[in-house]
């Protein structure tokens, strides 16, 4: 029923000195009547002994030194090792194997490697690596006995040696030590130096099969068979026909190819020369080579012989499969006559059908015209395609032009001027740009002739622009470039009227609303009106014409006309010389070729060269 579990205090303070003093009351205040020692106390009293009573303990004599090179004199570890050298210049050996003997000195820590001399190898042998202390990492650290046992890799300079065994005073000292060794390994002997020591002796008994007798009964008989090689597996591959000679006088086998006439084909009248074929080889071993110049009866287990040939079956000769569809009437004599064999029927052979490669055409790329580029996909002398030489002869030098404008989000672009030709005899276009003076463009040939296709065309499907696509306002694409057609030439309306039947009745409609302003004002300018002292009446009917025409053109902002010419003006007189004001209205590429302007310029002229600008922008409006 204990409440309080305070410890005593056992510090304290004496003269400004601490020191330490046995607690009185225990855990919980309980009263303490025996004060018991702590251990290490108890430790203490047990070790001290009664100087004062015997004096000071005297201590033994040290034993006697022995420094390393009195107690290790010649005293060295033995290691059996092997290391392994390639040898990339040699057909015969691929690698080498050399033993060598590591000796480690107990006395300094050094250690040696030594390879015993061996005749006539041409290898220079004996002290591979000096006496000295090897070093085993980069950090400065040396090979130590205790880093050496048997069935382990240790390398040294970049080469690594396989320890398999040691001596027995070496096996007796690392376990004194207590290294546990690793069970001893066999050395690994030279390959190269086992095969060449001298062969044990094969008595071969001689056969009893006479060569001569064999010669002499079936000299110039030769078995013909008719065969074929399918090599249409590979690329350009096709079945080939091949005649194959069986001789009897010393069962040697030819092939001899089978060539037509024109067929393309150097004159190589041999595939395989007469000589024995072998059917089975002996189990080669891995240091017999994979290509020999001659083959013997000690690398083959069974030749090529008569039996192996049979019409209707397929034979492999030097990697090559060959099937047998018929032979000559000695052969079936010889195999009926040898073997009683009597059912060699002959075989049909079919040729397989060549596989149709779908022509695939590639996408235009913009170069040429397309029907030219086109022929290169289908020969490799691409010949020009057809021209429609009627049409040609009848639409010789008939051009229809047109003045369009570049649709462009740059104004200086949209203020260029360019006539379209198309050309009727070959429905090719061509687009030139008339120089304008210090207008900081070079004129001259946009677009060469050629023809032109609609936007969305295929290269299977192209549909190229017509005439009866060149409307007055319509938007025509040419190779990413978009024009807008402004205005056209008078040929173009006389040649469509002429031949209506050809062209769409919008397409004319078009170009009639077009021309009717020009025409009214040829008739009123051929009438009998005066040109000097014209009514205000009439002026005014005049400008309403002429509005009527720049409704047209569609590019012109009559704000910035007015604004240039008031800036002209420096004097405010509201009158421009007529060169000055030519100049302008061509710098902001206002019509003035046009009748109906020329003749609004006509009637605001006041003599002497000069022009009241006020009643030509009334033609204007802001």
């Amino acid at each position: 029923q204990k409440t309080s579990f305070h410890r005593s205090q056992t510090l304290g303070y004496k003269n400004g000195f601490a020191f330490s003093r046995l607690p009185t009351v225990g855990i919980g205040r309980e009263r303490l009547y025996v004060n018991q020692l702590s251990q290490a106390e108890l430790d203490e009293l047990s070790n001290k002994r009664p100087t004062l009573t015997y004096g000071q303990a005297k201590q033994a004599l040290p034993s006697g030194f022995i420094p390393a090179h009195v107690a290790f004199d010649k005293k060295i570890l033995k290691f059996d090792a092997y290391f392994q050298e390639d040898v990339p210049l040699s057909t015969e050996e691929r690698y080498r194997i050399r033993q060598v003997a590591i000796y480690y000195y107990l006395e300094d820590d050094s250690m040696s490697v030594i390879e015993p001399v061996v005749r006539n190898s041409g290898l220079p042998q004996g002290k591979l690596i000096r006496r000295h202390r090897v070093p085993k990492n980069d950090r400065g650290d040396h090979y130590h006995w205790k880093d050496l046992n048997r069935g382990m890799n240790i390398t040294m300079y970049g080469r690594m040696y396989r320890i398999v065994d040691c001596d027995p005073f070496t096996q007796v000292f690392l376990e004194s030590q207590g290294i546990e060794l690793n069970p001893p390994e066999k050395m690994v002997f030279d390959p190269y130096t086992e095969l060449r020591r001298m062969p044990v002796h094969n008595y071969i008994t001689p056969s009893d099969f006479d060569q001569l007798k064999q010669f002499l009964t079936y000299d110039k008989q030769v078995l013909r068979f008719y065969a074929m090689w399918d090599d249409t597996d590979s690329m350009f591959g096709e079945n080939r026909p091949y005649i194959i000679h069986y001789y009897l006088a010393d069962d040697t086998v030819e092939v001899r190819e089978v060539y037509k006439q024109n067929d393309g084909r150097d004159p190589f009248p041999i595939l395989i020369k007469r000589q024995r074929l072998p059917k089975t080889f002996v189990d080669k071993k891995k240091t017999f080579p994979s290509c020999v110049l001659e083959i013997s009866d000690q690398e083959v287990l069974e030749w090529y012989t008569a039996k192996d040939f049979a019409v209707g079956k397929s034979t492999t000769l030097l990697g090559r499969t060959f099937f047998i569809y018929d032979c000559d009437e000695f052969t079936r004599n010889f195999y009926r006559d040898k073997f009683g064999i009597t059912g060699f029927q002959p075989v049909e052979v079919k040729e397989k059908p060549l596989e149709k490669i779908p022509q695939v055409i590639p996408p235009y790329n913009g170069f040429g015209i397309l029907e030219d580029s086109l022929q290169n996909c289908f020969s490799l002398v691409p010949k020009p395609p057809r021209k429609d030489l009627i049409k040609m002869l009848e639409n010789d030098h008939k051009v229809l032009r047109y003045q369009v404008a570049l649709e462009s989000p740059n104004p200086e672009d949209r203020k260029r001027r360019f006539i379209l030709s198309y050309f009727l005899s070959n429905d090719m276009i061509s687009i030139y740009e008339p120089p304008v003076r210090n207008s900081g463009i070079i004129g001259g040939k946009y677009l060469g002739k050629t023809r032109v296709a609609k936007p969305g065309s295929t290269t299977e499907n192209v549909t190229y622009y017509e005439p009866s696509d060149l409307t007055i306002g319509s938007t025509i694409e040419v190779f990413g470039h978009r024009f807008v057609i402004t205005d056209a030439d008078e040929y173009v309306l006389n040649y469509m009227e002429s031949n209506a039947e050809s062209f769409p009745a919008a397409t004319l409609q078009s170009l009639r609303d077009h021309f009717h302003p020009r025409q009214v004002v040829k008739e009123n300018a051929n009438s009998d009106i005066p040109t000097l002292g014209t009514s205000k009446q009439e002026l005014d009917e005049l400008i309403v014409q002429v509005q009527e025409e720049l409704k047209l053109h569609k590019y012109l902002n009559n704000n910035n006309i007015r604004e240039a010419f008031l800036q002209c003006d420096k004097d405010g007189s509201g009158i421009l010389d007529k060169a000055k004001f030519l100049a302008l209205c061509n710098s902001l590429s206002v019509p003035t070729n046009t009748t109906l302007l020329n003749k609004l310029i006509d009637l605001c002229s006041c003599g002497d060269g000069k022009i009241n600008y006020h009643d030509f922008l009334r033609a204007f409006p802001s």
